[in-house]
């Protein structure tokens, strides 16, 4: 069973990209375990003058490191990623990098028709950056526009395309993650190789 790591890239309390993550983790348990991560409450980035970072990044990079892929939900405001994500993704590649050929699947929810597809671009540019260099989920979006109508009040996804398209996409990121830790393993013998 894959092991996933899931991040709302929000610091609101109600959030519907949160309730994305959730539904995700009950609707795929019986071949996912996904663990909501939680980056609320972090300080700003800033360059501290010893590299350290916050205890809470460095928590949730030895869980990313572990984890076979990370599902990252993303708001949008004003056609970009909040701040709050940003500023954590840059603490995850400041001397740190638990990010570093991990697969990645990027998801969006909104309340507009959108479904954060400006935001889900940029967030791509940003995690291909050499400081992270994660692996991103190749034609993988996921866009849930009017998203505060999207959920049923047990949390359930209300289209039957959208779940459906989300299943596809689920199946795709296990196999991309195997195929990433195939590549990842022989890079590392051919590594070890040359240095034998």
């Amino acid at each position: 069973m894959k092991h996933y790591i899931g991040i709302a890239g929000t610091n609101a309390k109600h959030s519907t990209n949160r309730q994305l993550i959730q539904y995700m983790s009950h609707h795929y348990a019986d071949s996912a375990t996904i663990t909501l991560a939680d980056i609320a409450g972090w300080p700003l980035f800033y360059k501290t003058p010893d590299h350290t970072v916050p205890a809470a990044a460095t928590t949730l990079a030895g869980q990313i490191q572990a984890a076979d892929g990370v599902i990252i939900a993303t708001p949008e405001y004003d056609h970009a990623v909040p701040a709050v994500l940003s500023s954590a993704l840059a603490w995850l590649s400041y001397y740190i990098h638990p990010f570093a050929g991990k697969p990645v699947m990027i998801l969006g929810a909104s309340y507009g028709a959108l479904g954060t597809s400006r935001a889900q671009a940029q967030l791509r540019q940003i995690l291909t950056s050499p400081e992270l260099d994660a692996r991103i989920l190749p034609s993988g979006e996921f866009l849930l526009g009017h998203s505060l109508k999207a959920f049923t009040d047990q949390g359930e996804l209300t289209d039957a395309k959208a779940v459906a398209h989300l299943d596809e996409l689920m199946a795709n990121f296990a196999i991309f993650a195997d195929i990433n830790a195939q590549l990842t393993n022989s890079l590392r013998a051919i590594h070890k190789g040359a240095q034998a």
